[in-house]
């Protein structure tokens, strides 16, 4: 059974989050009562896991929803009348500290996995594109949602995201509908990664978050940076330039060094991260 410690936060009223000590870090939607939708305190509190994960020494973070019914519904509706009555100026702000939250987690210096089970909509859908890597149960329901409500697809980094996801036709269709993509259509358009069965579905996050944290830390976290940074440029120039930088800067390290003593002795390399 791998230990789990909580990171140090401070009380959080939404979020749970804790670390293994095998190196996986696992944040969880912590409202089931409300199939985990989000609130106002809830994006800033994305913020504060993932400062607080930054410098954890994780080396994966798998994202959950608490209980059997979702993985997030979206912005709770009980909290509508919190936004109707915040003037413009208010509501920027409130946009601003929700896709910060939400761009934190993206930005994380290792693997981020997202583990579907249920609805995915509005934020919650937002949230699932922000992670590197998507699982889905059979069960899993994307949904764009904004313009259900009265706003724009442009929202919490969506249309950035889904358009590089799934490409331009597709992501039009999806978020001027606002329509419902089942988990066996995601994975053919390449929304998600795979779908698994729900009973697996937490199972087959966690081995996929072991198998990238067996690997060196510092060629992961490089490799996350060079596919992340070079879906945001248009150069192939400039992608050269930060690939070479990052494996001129990993071939010093005492990790690439054991990997090769591993390769040569035939067993497993013993990474430490330096």
């Amino acid at each position: 059974m791998t230990a789990t410690t909580p990171v140090p936060l401070a009380e959080l009223e939404t979020l749970l989050v804790e670390l293994r000590d095998d190196g996986i870090a696992v944040l969880t939607l912590n409202r089931p009562e409300r199939a985990n939708s989000q609130t106002v305190a809830m994006f800033h509190e994305f913020n504060d896991a993932a400062l607080a994960l930054r410098d954890s020494g994780a080396r994966a973070l798998v994202v959950r929803g608490a209980g059997e019914r979702a993985f997030s519904a979206g912005f709770d509706i009980a909290e509508i009348d919190v936004i109707r009555a915040m003037s413009v100026r208010e509501f920027l702000a409130f946009q601003e500290a929700a896709t910060g939250g939400l761009s934190a987690i993206r930005h994380l210096p290792f693997p981020v996995i997202a583990a579907l089970h249920g609805p995915a909509v509005g934020g919650g859908f937002s949230l699932a594109l922000a992670a590197d890597v998507r699982l889905a149960a059979p069960t899993a329901k994307l949904s764009c949602a904004f313009v259900r409500v009265g706003l724009s697809c442009g929202e919490l980094g969506t249309s950035y995201q889904l358009t590089r996801l799934v490409g331009y036709g597709r992501a039009a269709e999806i978020g001027f509908t606002g329509r419902l993509v089942e988990a066996e259509e995601a994975e053919r358009i390449g929304l998600v990664n795979r779908v698994v069965p729900a009973e697996d579905l937490f199972d087959e996050a966690d081995t996929l978050a072991r198998a990238i944290a067996a690997n060196s830390p510092g060629g992961i976290r490089l490799s996350k940076r060079a596919v992340q940074r070079n879906t945001e440029i248009t150069s192939y120039a400039a992608a050269l330039e930060l690939e070479n930088r990052g494996q001129a800067l990993l071939s010093t390290t005492d990790d690439m060094a054991e990997a090769l003593a591993a390769a040569t002795a035939l067993r497993a390399p013993r990474f430490a991260g330096r």
